[in-house]
Parts: C-alpha cells; structure tokens; sequence
C-alpha cells in the first residue's frame, strides 16, 4: 500500500491532468466553431468610420430632403409643363457679345423643349429625346452634334430638375454632406450627390432659405481629355403655382460667365400639342 500522502498528492496531479486537458479541447473547439456559431459572443460595433461616413450621408440626403419641401415639396416633384420668356444674354470667354435675345420657352417635362426667339418668335430650336433642330425660314435644320447639341444634351442630364426628381431615388446613388460655405454671396450648406455611373453634381443651398443656390458638375472632353466646370447659380426664386422658380440663371463654364437668364413670366402644367415638339410639323406650320 501506498503511503496517505502519496495517494493525494497523485489523485490531485490527476486532476490537475484533467482540467488541463478539459480546457485545452474547450480552446481547440472554440478555435474550429464558426463564427456564426458562437451565440454567446457580444456584438462587435461598426468601425467609428463607417458610423461617420453614414451620418455624413444621412445629414447630405435631409439637407437636400429640405430643399425639395423649400422648392414646392409635391407640387415641384410633379410638374408637367412650364412656359416661360424672358430675355437672354450670352458671352464669349466672360465678355457680353450681343445686346439681349427675347425668347419663349415651353418644357415638358423630361425631355422635350422648344424655344421661340426674335420678336417675331420666327426662329425656333426644338429638343425631343436626344435629337436637336432649328426651324428657320430656311426649313429644319439638325443641330451640330459637337458644338450645339451635345452642349445642350449635357446639360439637361445634369439639370437640377433631373437630379432632384429622378437621381436621389436611383439604386446605387450616394450622398455626401462638404460643410457650410460661402456660394454667390451666401452662406450655404454643400452637398455632393452621385449616382451609380460615378457621375456628381454638387449643390450648394441657402442655410436660411433651403433653397439652391448653386450647382456645378465636371466632365473630360472625349477629344483632348481636359476636365471642365459648368455652374449655374439660382437667384430671383418667385413662387408660382406653388413651385419656388428662380427666375435669374446665370451660367459659367470654367469659371468664365457663358449666359444670363432673366425671365419675366412662368406657368406649370399647361396643356401642350404634341406637333410643339415636332420639327417638321413647326416648320410646315411656318410657312
């Protein structure tokens, strides 16, 4: 027989044995089990970034949320038509080069639009989809792809309304909030939308007022690959059936003024003919 304290002390190293072995097959077990697996585990958190990155977008999407309710909220989301005229002006490298165009202008909403200029409103350029015409005395003319349409053509994918009505809904669009700034003499909020093409715009809108005060947007001319800045700046808003309409447009193109737009009367949703947007139908009607 073994001596009292030599079995202790080897029923002791036994269990010592045991508990060590215990726990090393716990840590390979737990080591194997997928992640999934272990309902026990707490929670991990986002990374601080991505919290910041979301709260960024979701200040971006209701500062432009609130510029939507300042333009008119339904009433601006659903326009139809408008009719407006005025009077343009146009410059070359920032310099004035005529004295005044009058025009009338009548737009259906996306992408149709016919203006009528001259006081005789006896020459008229006509828009329907992605075809572009002048309708003169001459007859009906196509636009020049390089030099008229495709200007014309850019501008509407990138107009305020078009992103404000159909890009903030689009999958795959981002939002990001840039800070308060100063834009046309005013204080602004700065917002930067982009949609799934990696194509932006960025919208500047008053602190007071919500309303848009500037957007710009850049692209590369496919020829010489330069980057180029177009803005239009928003002034003048009036109310008019219920929708905020800016009625002075200013334009630049790389930081050179292009065009001014001072209108002198709107309307939404008159009812129009289908023959206003037809290029021949206009020019048979001419004669």
């Amino acid at each position: 027989m073994q001596p009292k304290g030599r079995v202790g002390a080897s029923n002791q190293m036994k269990r010592m044995r045991y508990v060590f072995t215990l726990l090393l097959l716990t840590r390979l077990a737990a080591a194997q089990a997928p992640a999934g697996s272990q309902a026990s585990a707490p929670a991990t958190s986002a990374p601080a970034s991505e919290s910041s990155d979301q709260a960024n977008a979701a200040k971006a999407r209701r500062i432009v949320d609130q510029a939507i309710q300042a333009l008119g909220g339904q009433a601006y989301l659903t326009w139809r038509t408008l009719s407006a005229e005025g009077r343009s002006y146009s410059f070359h490298h920032g310099e004035p080069n005529s004295v005044g165009t009058l025009f009338w202008r009548f737009k259906q909403y996306p992408d149709k639009e016919r203006v009528e200029v001259t006081k005789k409103r006896d020459i008229f350029q006509i828009f329907n989809g992605d075809k572009g015409y002048e309708v003169t005395f001459r007859g009906v003319r196509d636009l020049e792809d390089k030099t008229e349409l495709q200007p014309y053509l850019r501008r509407r994918h990138y107009a305020l309304d078009i992103v404000m009505r159909e890009w903030l809904n689009a999958p795959g669009v981002a939002f990001f909030y840039e800070g308060q700034t100063v834009a046309a003499q005013r204080q602004t909020d700065q917002v930067t939308i982009m949609n799934s093409k990696n194509e932006a715009v960025t919208l500047n809108f008053d602190i007071n007022t919500h309303l848009p005060v500037k957007k710009g947007f850049t692209w590369r001319d496919p020829t010489d690959r330069e980057r180029n800045v177009e803005e239009e700046i928003y002034d003048n808003y009036r109310l008019i059936q219920g929708v905020m309409t800016p009625f002075d447009l200013t334009r630049t193109y790389n930081g050179d003024m292009a065009s001014q737009v001072f209108l002198t009367a709107a309307a939404y949703n008159k009812d129009f003919e289908a023959s206003m947007f037809d290029a021949q139908a206009t020019a048979a009607k001419r004669k």
